[in-house]
C-alpha cells in the first residue's frame, strides 16, 4: 500500500517533470525554434509548415504536461500544511500560490489562442498562398503575432517559476 509520503513524492515528481516539458518546450519555441525559422527560411509558406510540424509533436506534450500539472498540483495543494481554503490568502504561501495559478491561467489562454486561432489562420493562408491567393504579408504579421504570444507564454511561465519559488521559501 502507498503511503501518503509516497503519493506526495509521486505527486512532485510528476510535476516537476511536466513543469520541464512544458516550460521546456517555450522556451525551444521561443528562442530557439522560431528565431532559426525567421533567419533560414525565406518563404512564409514553409515557416508556416515547418513550424506547423513543430507544433504538432510540441502540443500533445504540452496538453499531457498541462494534465499532470492540475491533478499533481491539486495534490500538493491539498496536503499543503499553508492551505487554508479556496481564496483564503492569510499567508504568503497561499498569495504566492494564487498569483502562480493566475499566471497559468494566462498561460492556458494562450495557448488556446494559439491553438485555435492563430494557428488554423496560418494554415488557411499558407494554403491559400500555396493556390496564389493570398498575401505573404498577412501570414508574415500572423507568425509575429505567433511569435509575440509564444514569447509572452514564456514571461508568464518565468512568473510561474518565480511564484513556486516564493511559495516554497514558506
Amino acid at each position: 500500500m502507498l503511503t501518503s509520503n509516497a503519493i506526495i513524492s509521486a505527486s512532485f515528481f510528476l510535476h516537476l517533470i511536466a513543469t520541464v516539458a512544458w516550460i521546456g518546450g517555450l522556451v525551444t519555441l521561443a528562442l530557439v525554434v522560431q528565431p532559426v525559422l525567421n533567419r533560414s527560411v525565406s518563404a512564409a509558406q514553409d515557416r508556416a509548415r515547418l513550424l506547423e510540424a513543430v507544433l504538432k509533436r510540441f502540443q500533445p506534450i504540452a496538453n499531457l504536461s498541462l494534465a499532470v500539472l492540475i491533478l499533481t498540483g491539486m495534490v500538493q495543494t491539498f496536503t499543503n500544511p499553508f492551505y487554508k481554503g479556496f481564496l483564503n490568502l492569510d499567508n504568503a504561501w497561499s498569495q504566492a500560490i494564487l498569483f502562480k495559478h493566475g499566471a497559468v491561467l494566462g498561460m492556458i489562454v494562450l495557448a488556446a489562442v494559439l491553438t485555435f486561432s492563430l494557428q488554423p489562420a496560418l494554415k488557411r493562408n499558407a494554403l491559400l498562398i500555396a493556390n496564389g491567393l493570398a498575401d505573404e504579408q498577412l501570414i508574415a504579421r500572423l507568425q509575429q503575432q505567433q511569435v509575440h504570444l509564444t514569447r509572452l507564454n514564456l514571461i508568464l511561465s518565468v512568473l510561474v517559476l518565480l511564484f513556486t519559488a516564493i511559495a516554497s521559501a514558506q
